[in-house]
């Protein structure tokens, strides 16, 4: 077997395999299906300082190669994590990754500072780019000035990992993700949804309650690649590739493209067992390429 470990600063992956936030619950929905232990890590649902309810349905939508989603961050808050789900995730031999979202900078900072004193999370994700929420979300991630705000005073409180999630809803992703840099982040990960809509001819109406939703899926795999190779090369901290993946051979992509590691987010809605197949995946091709870490093919593009 090939080495597949990376770093995401200080944070050690025992692969570069992670599953994207909003696909796959909080882990444990999955623990049926796999072994989560063989995974780089996983990231749960977005949390929120308060419980949210999201958005009216209908709130998903498929898409030719895709699916659109309007789910609005639904969850039970902060606090909720802390005293239920945290206890049933805290003992996996993996990375447990905690998706961050707010309304306001002061929502940020609090859900920030309480996940902080959690010992078995060694990691947030910062959403600063949900595409399906009236205030905050993706109206973080749309400029640098805005981004660097909140950032920087996450930065204040919170001590571990931070990785900041980054929309492609943008005309210059490679400016947002230095200022994420420049702010204090520890790694970006992109691409979030892309703002996309669906018609239903007959009703002659929106599909989605929301009018507009996040699409995701293979559909969007261009773009991220794209975009995931511009930050790479201009940023000197960890970049993680996410959008479209949907085999090892994508994920691969992602890699030879600049990140240093990747997510799997809407394949997981087709195949629980994706994740654990890609590792596998990855592994082969490694071995096929007769390389002896994976790092070594990081960026090569």
């Amino acid at each position: 077997m090939s080495n597949l470990a990376v770093n995401i600063g200080t944070l050690q992956l025992k692969n570069p395999v992670l599953t994207a936030s909003g696909t796959f619950g909080y882990g444990l929905e999955f623990a049926d299906f796999i072994d989560l232990n063989r995974l780089g890590g996983f990231i749960v649902k977005g949390t929120t300082l308060l419980p949210r309810e999201g958005n009216n349905y209908p709130r998903m939508a498929e898409t030719p190669a895709g699916m659109l989603n309007a789910v609005g961050l639904q969850n039970k808050g902060v606090d909720y994590f802390i005293e239920h789900i945290y206890p049933q995730i805290k003992d996996f031999q993996t990375n447990v990754i905690v998706n961050a979202s707010g309304s306001c900078i002061d929502d940020y900072v609090a859900v920030a500072e309480k996940i902080n004193t959690l010992d078995h999370i060694p990691a947030i994700e910062l959403n600063i780019s949900c595409p399906n929420v009236k205030k905050g979300g993706m109206g973080f991630g749309t400029s640098c000035e805005s981004a660097s705000q909140v950032i920087s005073e996450v930065r204040k409180v919170y001590k571990k990992t931070l990785i900041v999630k980054l929309t492609p809803n943008v005309t210059d992703i490679v400016s947002i993700a230095k200022a994420a840099e420049d702010s204090g982040a520890d790694a970006v990960s992109l691409i979030n949804t892309l703002l996309g809509m669906a018609v239903d001819a007959e009703k002659q109406k929106p599909v989605l309650s929301t009018i507009t939703g996040g699409l995701s899926g293979a559909c969007v795999k261009p773009i991220a690649l794209r975009m995931v190779w511009q930050v790479s090369h201009a940023v000197n901290i960890p970049v993680i590739g996410l959008g479209g993946i949907m085999n090892a051979t994508d994920a691969v992509e992602f890699l030879l493209a600049g990140a240093t590691a990747i997510e799997v987010g809407t394949a997981n809605f087709i195949d629980p067992q994706i994740s654990v197949k890609i590792v596998d995946g990855i592994n082969e091709y490694l071995d096929r390429k007769h390389i002896s870490s994976v790092k070594e093919i990081i960026g090569l593009i």
